[in-house]
């Protein structure tokens, strides 16, 4: 009996610790990226062995993908800022402007007037390869998305700049095909969801590819993938998207305009398809 209420004291504080836990991890769930960053950086002692142990048991025991998929970014996500207040490697984080300079890096370096699509056929490649670096870098914010806007903006005013404002506008799809990218719905269980895995391709392929692969993946060319199946895909995913991100936020502007630019394109090629 004595050894069992000594151990009901221990058991007392370790529930305590865990409630104390499940607080702290979803109020980093229910967070937007700025609140998130803050709550990180004010509580960075709380990051310790026992958070990350408890926030792995959370997400073992979730039932949906999706639910899982966000205990993993989250664990990502607030990894990333833990590292970045804990080494201090850089005086200073680069400002958006600075950001966007390194994405357009590839097209603009050594060439006096800016054209699109770039010289080099490699530079969009490269885009695409900073880009990526820099979302797992936690690079690509509100702040940075609101200057790559800002500056089409500007450019699609000025009018006399169309390679400028076409470049800027790939760098948002790009932004958006790594984002979206970064969840696949193309398996259930073992199951391969065909039209998952058709809007996938499409969410990663260049815009320029799009009409060659409707035609290769739909059953109005010669593919498996019925117009039905493929609308489907696109609503479920839109209407992910509005569920996980900030209502009003650039990121679910530019995300819910590629996928409806993905969906409209595939109603033109239907359109020519049926004659």
């Amino acid at each position: 009996m004595c050894a069992a209420v000594k151990g009901g004291g221990a058991s007392e504080g370790a529930f305590k610790k865990t409630v104390e836990l499940d607080r702290m991890i979803d109020a980093l769930k229910d967070a937007n990226s700025r609140e998130l960053e803050k709550l990180v950086v004010e509580n960075i002692l709380a990051f310790d062995e026992a958070f990350w142990l408890r926030l792995a048991a959370r997400s073992d025991t979730c039932v949906s993908d999706d639910d899982k998929k966000d205990y993993e970014e989250l664990a990502a996500s607030v990894m990333t800022i833990v590292d970045c207040v804990v080494n201090k490697t850089q005086e200073k984080i680069e400002s958006s402007t600075d950001v966007l300079k390194g994405i357009l890096k590839p097209a603009v370096e050594g060439v006096e007037e800016i054209s699109w699509p770039p010289r080099d056929p490699d530079a969009i490649n490269q885009m695409e390869k900073e880009m990526i670096q820099r979302e797992k870098e936690g690079q690509l914010d509100e702040g940075f998305l609101s200057e790559v806007s800002a500056q089409l903006r500007q450019a699609k005013e000025d009018k006399d700049k169309p390679g400028l404002a076409a470049m800027l506008q790939k760098v948002l799809q790009l932004y958006a095909a790594t984002v979206l990218s970064k969840r696949s719905y193309a398996k259930k269980g073992n199951e391969v969801v065909k039209a998952e895995q058709f809007l996938e391709t499409l969410i990663k392929a260049p815009e320029e590819q799009w009409n060659k692969i409707f035609l290769e993946g739909l059953t109005l060319g010669k593919g498996e993938v019925t117009p039905d199946e493929l609308s489907a895909v696109i609503k479920k995913r839109v209407e992910r998207t509005l569920i996980r991100t900030d209502g009003g936020s650039y990121e679910q502007r530019i995300l819910i305009e590629y996928l409806r630019g993905i969906e409209s394109r595939a109603n033109d090629v239907m359109k020519v398809l049926q004659g």
